[in-house]
């Protein structure tokens, strides 16, 4: 009995375990899945993924609701607030220094800069560009004086330039890539990454575009502000010795309103939630501009031109007409002039460039049979070693050929110039996706340096984007004409002119040309003038004046060589040759320093020096040594 009550219970026991256990093992899941749905639910609140903030089609609109990925690092002023802030004047280059620490702080805070200038026109001809107006977020504007500085002949100031041109501020404005063109023009300024507001606004195109695309249009659909912009403002003297107070608040609503407006287009408001963390504010802002930085407004259809608020249209324009009519006696001032630059054919600097199509450097080495470097080549050279077979593969990356023959030189010393690797970038502004080779000593002067000055150099020839070359271009410019003045090699002068217009051969096919197509119509007197005139030419006054005579006549060539002409560059090559080899070497150091101190270059090559191989002409060649031009 015992033994049958030990079995049950035995029995009772494991259905019982087994029953515990395929409850446990059904649990186990459940409990498994709640826990990832609660650290998922946790990491959700506190450690979220970053949001991705997508561009923004062109031809999208853009709600308020998108902008709420777009986080702020602080809140926004209101457009009133903005437009109250009074600008600041900038007359020198210390009270720019004294103002650019403030301006720097809101740059970190927003990246972003309104723009806009003023210029003066006589008679329709534009001046240059009197007045540069910069507007940070929250107002602060500065109003530079461009046209006192080049008076006083004041450099530019370096913080001005850099941030004119770097390529993580970005410059907002209705029109501000052509006043970028005009800044170059004029004082060889680059600027870049400008994003013109009208492109912005025809995302919201059920909202303005009916209504205008003119900054004062746009000021008043969007920001509920009027803008002043009537005639006598507009066309008032921008280059007075001190601008009015109407001139100046009118100057910097222009830009105060642009980066109210850039914000706005945004769907950015004053009281959108700031964000902890600004280190991603150009990266955020630029993604809304995506496809829109640096582009040129191209109008749709008729209506405004490029300028939107900076062109008259019609009883305006007409109106300007007049008034230029009725003021001849005075200087016909303003930014908004008629006509406007920007409408003419002539490309802006910049423009048109040919940019290269391959990289210029490929960053290939040549060694000498004992394997040391010589210098770096490009890939086609290097190749070129292989296939004639005086060279072998020592790698492909990086691709070395070692030389099979002595070569006829080898570096001084392993830290050469010529040794260094070197990237395929804009040494300016570090822009990598276009770039023009730049002869740092321009190709006139260089051509006829001696044959050891110029082989196998390409330490003077750089890459630049197109907008640095062109403002390269402009301040070579500058000091071409300096050259000019101190050696006595006017450019564009008789001197200057290969080929002269001789006057006495003019004269002559004239004459023949009339008697051949008028003949007898003219008058007696007239005849035998024009007859002596051939006939004197041909030293024979009684020589007959034959169809064939006249004919030969008729087709002289007038233009004559001039016996005279020196080229400009060599002009001045062989005043500086004067003093030998030193002369031309203080000619290529000032091309040299010419461009670090106008351009500024802050990605240079690896031992790019003003001063390079001086120091290994004077040794092998001396200071003195006469020197025999090409």
């Amino acid at each position: 009995m015992a033994t049958r009550q030990n079995a049950l219970m035995a029995a009772v026991v494991t259905l019982l375990g087994a029953t515990l256990g395929g409850l446990l093992l059904w649990r186990q899941p459940t409990l498994r899945t709640q826990k990832k749905k609660k650290k998922a639910a946790s990491s959700s609140g506190s450690d979220r993924e970053p949001v991705v903030v997508e561009p923004v089609e062109s031809e999208t609109q853009l709600t308020p609701s998108q902008s709420l990925g777009l986080l702020l690092p602080v809140s926004l002023p209101p457009a009133d607030q903005v437009l109250a802030v009074q600008p600041v004047m900038v007359n020198s280059e210390e009270d720019w220094e004294q103002l650019w620490p403030s301006l720097q702080k809101e740059l970190s805070v927003y990246p972003v800069l309104g723009l806009d200038c003023e210029w003066v026109s006589v008679k329709g001809k534009t001046s240059a560009v009197s007045l540069l107006q910069m507007a940070s977020y929250s107002g602060l504007c500065v109003l530079v004086r461009l046209q006192l500085f080049r008076a006083s002949q004041q450099d530019i100031p370096l913080s001005l330039k850099e941030v004119l041109r770097d390529p993580h501020v970005l410059k907002v404005g209705v029109g501000c890539y052509e006043d970028g063109k005009r800044l170059t023009r004029d004082y060889g300024l680059a600027l870049g990454c400008t994003v013109d507001l009208r492109y912005l606004a025809l995302r919201q195109r059920k909202v303005v575009l009916n209504n205008g695309m003119s900054l004062k249009s746009l000021a008043a659909n969007l920001l509920n502000v009027s803008l002043d912009k009537s005639l006598e403002l507009r066309c008032s003297n921008w280059e007075a010795d001190q601008l009015t107070q109407e001139q100046m608040t009118y100057a910097a609503r222009d830009a105060q309103v642009s980066i109210a407006l850039f914000f706005y287009l945004l769907g950015l408001h004053s009281d959108t939630t700031p964000s902890p963390d600004s280190r991603s504010g150009y990266t955020q802002l630029a993604n809304r501009c995506q496809g829109l930085v640096d582009t040129p407004f191209r109008e749709r259809g008729g209506g405004e031109g490029e300028d939107g608020g900076k062109n008259l249209d019609g009883e305006r324009r007409r109106k300007s007409r007049k008034l230029q009519q009725s003021t001849t006696e005075s200087p016909e001032t303003g930014d908004q002039e008629v006509p406007d630059p920007r409408r003419n054919k002539r490309k802006p600097l910049g423009v048109g460039y040919s940019a290269r199509k391959s990289p210029l450097y490929d960053n290939c080495f040549l060694h000498a049979p004992d394997g040391q470097p010589l210098c770096t080549c490009d890939k086609k050279k290097a190749q070129w070693y292989l296939d004639k077979g005086i060279g072998v593969l020592q790698s492909d990356e990086p691709f070395i050929v070692r030389l099979l023959f002595e070569p006829s030189g080898r570096p001084e010393s392993q830290q050469d110039y010529y040794l260094t690797a070197k990237e395929n970038l804009c040494v300016v502004c570090g822009k990598n996706d276009s770039y023009i080779r730049k002869n740092i000593v321009p190709h006139e002067y260089r051509r006829h340096f001696p044959t050891e000055m110029k082989d196998h150099n390409s330490h003077d020839i750089l890459l630049l984007c197109t907008s640095c070359h062109a403002a390269s271009n402009v301040h070579d410019g500058f000091l071409k004409q300096q050259l000019a003045d101190e050696h006595g090699a006017p450019q564009g002068c008789e001197e200057g002119v290969h080929l002269l217009e001789d006057s006495d051969r003019r004269r002559v096919r004239s004459a023949a040309r009339a008697l051949l197509t008028v003949g007898d119509g003219l008058p007696g007197a007239r005849r035998d003038e024009l007859q002596k005139i051939i006939r004197c030419f041909f030293n024979d006054t009684d020589v007959e004046l034959t169809p064939e005579t006249l004919q030969r006549a008729a087709s002289l060539e007038t233009r004559i060589f001039n016996e005279s002409y020196v080229p400009h560059g060599l002009k001045v090559v062989q005043a500086t040759a004067e003093q030998g080899l030193k002369g031309l070497m203080e000619l290529e150091g000032r091309w040299r320093q010419h461009f670090l101190s106008t351009m500024t270059p802050r990605y240079l090559p690896p031992l790019w020096s003003v001063s390079h191989n001086h120091n290994k002409f004077l040794r092998k060649y001396g200071e003195h040594l006469p020197v025999q031009l090409n």
